[in-house]
């Protein structure tokens, strides 16, 4: 059985990747317009800075992140004169950090499913005298659906299995920033791996599940085949 403070852990965790995930769904959307719909030079390298989380090893971004959130960094600096106090090992901090971690999981299949609906479609509702925001709600992200589903569960499960960021910015806080991947470590740490076992086992179930959710709801799978 998996003890209060694994389950506590796992709480923790798919708040935090809910959380996530809603917010990325709010700004990915238009990064990942722009991005399917811009022909400008600087497109690549605006690309390859939402990229960059895919390539960065986490301790290097969540390094980076807790200076900027520190007392001296500029997004700390921010938070203080608003009131809103320091940003690390809080578990909003965590969201923030894996907002950027896990961003290029919901912007590049969005941006994917943008580009595959065309030019024609837009075309079409701009002589019925669409404006672009309404073709954009009308037309796009309806014919988008199964892009932003495949965003969205990845981007979930990615923020589920964060480590390194979360370890970085978060610390080892119970009930605050103890996720379900550190709390894994800390069972290895004190040579607890039946427990260990226990909650990876139900990482790797979730995880499956989440494959098997992916590939049986991705357009053109055929069911009953």
């Amino acid at each position: 059985m998996l003890s209060d403070s694994d389950l506590q852990a796992i709480w923790l965790t798919v708040r935090l990747a809910g959380i996530v995930t809603v917010i990325l769904l709010l700004i990915g959307t238009p990064i990942a317009w722009w991005l399917a719909r811009c022909k400008a030079w600087w497109k690549g390298p605006i690309a390859a800075v939402v990229a960059l989380p895919l390539v960065l090893p986490p301790s290097v971004l969540g390094f980076y992140l807790l200076l900027a959130m520190g007392p001296n960094g500029p997004v700390g600096q921010l938070t203080e004169a608003l009131g809103l106090g320091r940003l690390p090992f809080t578990f909003w901090g965590l969201v923030v950090a894996s907002v950027f971690y896990s961003l290029p999981f919901m912007v590049q299949p969005l941006q994917t499913a943008f580009e595959g609906i065309g030019e024609r479609p837009l075309e079409v509702a701009a002589t019925l005298r669409a404006s672009p925001i309404d073709a954009f709600f009308t037309v796009a992200v309806p014919l988008a659906a199964p892009g932003y589903l495949t965003a969205s569960i990845l981007t979930f499960a990615h923020t589920v299995g964060e480590f390194g960021v979360v370890l970085m910015i978060g610390g080892n806080l119970p009930g605050v920033t103890r996720v379900a991947s550190v709390q894994i470590y800390d069972h290895v740490e004190a040579l607890e791996y039946a427990a260990a076992h226990r909650l990876s086992a139900v990482m790797l179930v979730f995880s499956f599940l989440v494959l098997l959710m992916l590939y049986a709801w991705r357009p053109g799978t055929k069911k009953g085949a």
